[in-house]
């Protein structure tokens, strides 16, 4: 955890996304976090005081409606999100950028590198979480909620993380993440990527990585697959791997 005080980045209709930079060389390090999760983590932190100890820059952010960020988090898309982190991108940083994204950040690291092929150094993906408003959140519905959903436009899931609290899911986030949906097709990035994923993950199967994997027209794509690993790959040995991994980079 941290507490210094974020920066923000003024956005059009009142918008605040919260940030922390670093200054320091390129390729830059860009982080995406989570779904329902904002910058003080565990892997952003690490990096950032990574980052500050090899002088590279760095930046770590919240989405709208996350952290310390403005907005609801029930109001939220895929779409929106991605929005927020092109902004980050273009208006923070300068040169090539090495984004890490983590979970639903992952699927947001492929959205925009296809948006922003020229800004591109390397991705790394952690527990990647490829369109999973389709194909994570729909199945999860039984007839009573999906009945919910079509009344009522939201449904109230359970989460393992924030003391059990249950976080809501809108008709709006899942018909709205169809369009940015990639494992149906080609994902035409070329740059290198390395992709992350514990076999212990009971949030986001592997199998997701791998799917996205198969899907890269990249040339130069690894998969590490950890043992024990779960969803968040926070342990000192996971990120010790992600840590070396933007060393090689």
């Amino acid at each position: 955890m941290t507490t210094d005080a974020p920066r923000f980045l003024n956005l059009p209709d009142n918008k605040r996304i919260a940030y922390h930079k670093s200054e320091g060389a390129g390729p830059g390090i860009l982080f995406f976090g989570g779904f329902h999760s904002d910058m003080t983590g565990t892997k952003a932190v690490a990096l950032e005081q990574w980052c500050q100890a090899h002088q590279r820059a760095f930046i770590r952010f919240d989405y709208s409606g996350h952290g310390q960020s403005s907005g609801l988090f029930e109001s939220g898309t895929i779409g929106e999100w991605l929005d927020d982190a092109l902004a980050v991108l273009d208006q923070l940083t300068e040169g090539p950028q090495i984004i890490v994204g983590s979970s639903m950040g992952g699927w947001l690291s492929l959205l925009a590198s296809v948006a922003r092929p020229e800004r591109l150094h390397a991705l790394v993906t952690l527990a990647c979480a490829t369109d999973f408003t389709r194909r994570l959140l729909r199945p999860l519905f039984n007839d009573t909620q999906k009945q919910q959903l079509a009344r009522e436009g939201r449904v109230l899931l359970p989460c393992d993380y924030d003391d059990q609290q249950p976080y809501p899911i809108t008709r709006q986030l899942l018909e709205e993440g169809d369009r940015h949906c990639l494992l149906d097709r080609p994902i035409p990035i070329h740059c290198p990527v390395r992709m992350f994923h514990g076999l212990q993950d009971r949030d986001v199967p592997w199998d997701f990585s791998r799917r996205t994997c198969e899907q890269l027209e990249s040339r130069d794509v690894t998969l590490t697959l950890i043992k024990q690993g779960d969803h968040r790959l926070s342990e000192p040995a996971d990120l010790q791997l992600i840590m070396h991994c933007l060393e090689q980079l």
